[in-house]
């Protein structure tokens, strides 16, 4: 997905929030110092009472969620849950949850870096001449 499709698809779930979303839950864009938001990057608050630090979290999607590393059913892979990272940008290819999300992340993905590949052939070759 592009970054003008994924932002505008942002901005309309963004309007569909703001006019319905369960009490108490957040989801704020961050905000630059010159008052600009950036759609790429939420801050969310999730209400609920604190669990027993022994116990795993449970997280969960509606059904039908499209990423890797979320089943079908909504469930999120567990291998995930421990990990520091932005799983949203970079999903954990190793442990996949969905096979068609799984596919397409990587395809995109290899498109993306033999596009990179392409420009840097051409930025070299324009610098040569």
């Amino acid at each position: 997905m592009s970054g003008g499709i994924a932002k505008g698809r942002l901005a309309e779930e963004r309007k569909a929030w703001r006019k319905n979303h369960p009490r108490g839950f957040v989801a704020r864009l961050e905000t630059a110092s010159d008052g600009s938001v950036n759609l790429m990057v939420w801050h969310c608050t999730i209400p609920g009472k604190l669990a027993d630090p022994s116990k795993s979290p449970k997280c969960k999607f509606p059904p039908g969620f499209f990423h890797p590393n979320i089943y079908p059913s909504g469930t999120v892979c567990l291998s995930i849950l421990n990990e520091d990272s932005d799983l949203l940008d970079a999903p954990n290819i190793l442990d996949s949850a969905q096979s068609d999300g799984y596919k397409m992340f990587v395809e995109e993905r290899i498109k993306m870096i033999l596009l990179t590949f392409k420009i840097r052939a051409c930025m070299k070759a324009r610098k040569s001449i």
